[in-house]
């Protein structure tokens, strides 16, 4: 839970840059790359993961400029990282201008929940990590590369020299 804007800025852009990673090394052909038959393929979880900030700050109360949540996926890798960058920054912009430090403390209907506005930032963030972490077993399986965010990766492991930790 967050209580003051500062330290959501602070964090938010961490995470933000660590999901761009993630999308920069998606490529188109790996767009439909499933765990299973039904399941999310890679398109669709990156799209999820973009169009869930405009999403949830609506459902917050403070939309986001321009969004539009019908927007069907694009089928480039590019355009969906872009778009999250660029609604990415829009959820720090967003955020900085219409709360402040006490209105953290405010709670707000969502989801049929009462979560303080502080709560409802940490779980924006939450959701992004907990589905940039299904990310992860989708681009192993399309075999791309999947970086180190919160620890190295496999190969940057073998970059520095040492073996993966099992």
């Amino acid at each position: 839970m967050f209580y003051k804007i500062e330290d959501f800025e602070n964090q938010w852009k961490s995470e933000s840059e660590g999901t761009l990673k993630f999308f920069s090394n998606l490529t188109d052909e790996s767009l439909n790359q499933k765990v299973y038959e039904g399941g999310r393929s890679i398109k669709d979880l990156a799209w999820h993961i973009t169009t869930s900030l405009g999403e949830m700050l609506k459902t917050a109360g403070i939309p986001i400029e321009n969004f539009d949540e019908n927007l069907p996926a694009p089928n480039s890798a590019n355009e969906i990282k872009e778009t999250y960058a660029k609604y990415s920054d829009a959820v720090l912009n967003s955020v900085k201008n219409n709360w402040n430090d006490e209105d953290l403390k405010d709670e707000i209907n969502m989801y049929g929940e009462m979560w303080s506005k502080g709560l409802t930032l940490s779980i924006l963030i939450a959701h992004q990590i907990h589905h940039r972490g299904q990310l992860t077993v989708l681009m192993r399986q399309a075999g791309l590369k999947v970086p180190g965010f919160y620890g190295p990766a496999k190969e940057e492991w073998q970059a520095m020299g040492m073996e993966p930790q099992v």
